[in-house]
């Protein structure tokens, strides 16, 4: 697709389930459930919510990378103009890596321990054709200097153990721009890094936005992050996402109880006074109320709520809340 003005990506309806068994019962549990987004060519989405909430089966559903026992079953995700849930495994594993990057959570469990970061760096670029032998080696240590690795001739030759989890996640960025994809897909990039760290690694992936001219899908917990870095923002709550829009309208402003919970739980939000929670806990996806998931915690639901699961409804232009307080209920 050469149309700059068409989205990179685009999901629709997606939906991805677990089985579980209970009580020798077999039963499908829904972690993603209906979920629909796109990103814009060179837009950050952050993609927001608490743990467990499907933010990273959101994620693995885009590149069908789901472990089992879970399976997608429904919707569909277009990919620069290609259905990626009608490709097959051959088409898809030469996307994977070349045209979607993909840095995970964890670097220690997502590098090899047995070889040197350089060398897993260039093996993204033998797979994938771009170069081989000595010019892939020369092409790791160029990407190593352009995340921001001092001396990255010699970092190149260490082994991920000999790292700091800034350096080993920098590593990761760099193998995953290696091809110069479209998207690149950062789940909780930061987790376990300090502050500091913290704040270089989301500057480098605001500039590799610049300077790569990717798109981003930013998968965090972490709303200070959202209004750090991205564009636009989705706010997820177990397994469907309950509102979007500008990221700075939607923290500025925003229209669903649960966002405004989470900005309210926020250390520094209301100086002087106790952290506000929400109350309740996250519900069992596999036994949801019939209406609103978040109904049972809402200090706003009335009796639509938790009769029927409300729509996404337009609370200002491309500002939306999946929430019968703007509309739908009787």
């Amino acid at each position: 697709m050469n149309d700059d003005k068409a989205p990179v990506l685009e999901v629709r309806g997606l939906t991805a389930e677990f089985v579980s068994v209970r009580a020798g019962v077999r039963r499908a549990v829904r972690a993603v459930d209906g979920v629909s987004f796109e990103i814009a060519r060179g837009e950050i989405l952050a993609l927001a919510g608490e743990s467990g909430c499907g933010k990273t089966v959101t994620a693995l559903s885009i590149l069908r990378l789901v472990p089992l026992p879970g399976r997608i079953s429904g919707g569909s995700i277009h990919f620069e103009g290609r259905d990626l849930a009608a490709l097959d495994e051959d088409e898809l594993r030469r996307i994977r890596g070349s045209r979607i990057g993909f840095v995970f959570q964890e670097p220690m469990t997502a590098l090899n321990p047995v070889f040197t970061v350089g060398d897993q760096i260039a093996e993204v670029l033998e797979v994938h054709g771009v170069a081989r032998g000595a010019a892939a080696r020369a092409r790791a240590v160029e990407l190593l200097d352009a995340v921001r690795i001092p001396e990255p001739a010699r970092r190149a030759r260490d082994y991920p153990h000999q790292l700091s989890g800034g350096m080993r996640q920098r590593v990761l960025i760099a193998a995953a721009i290696a091809c110069r994809p479209a998207l690149v897909i950062a789940d909780e990039p930061t987790t376990a890094l300090d502050a500091t760290v913290q704040a270089e690694i989301l500057d480098l992936l605001v500039s590799m936005r610049g300077e790569f001219g990717l798109s981003l899908l930013l998968i965090t917990h972490d709303l200070g992050i959202v209004a750090r870095v991205a564009d636009c923002a989705a706010v997820m709550y177990a397994g469907r996402i309950v509102e979007t829009g500008p990221a700075r309208v939607v923290l500025a402003s925003p229209r669903h109880p649960y966002t405004r919970g989470l900005l309210a739980s926020l250390p520094g939000s209301k100086p002087g006074r106790r952290l506000e929670a929400i109350p309740g806990a996250v519900p069992d996806l596999a036994s949801l109320p019939p209406g609103c998931a978040f109904a049972p915690r809402c200090p706003e639901r009335f009796a639509a709520c938790e009769a029927s699961r409300p729509d996404a409804f337009t609370v200002s232009p491309g500002h939306a809340a999946r929430c019968f307080l703007y509309g739908g209920a009787a």
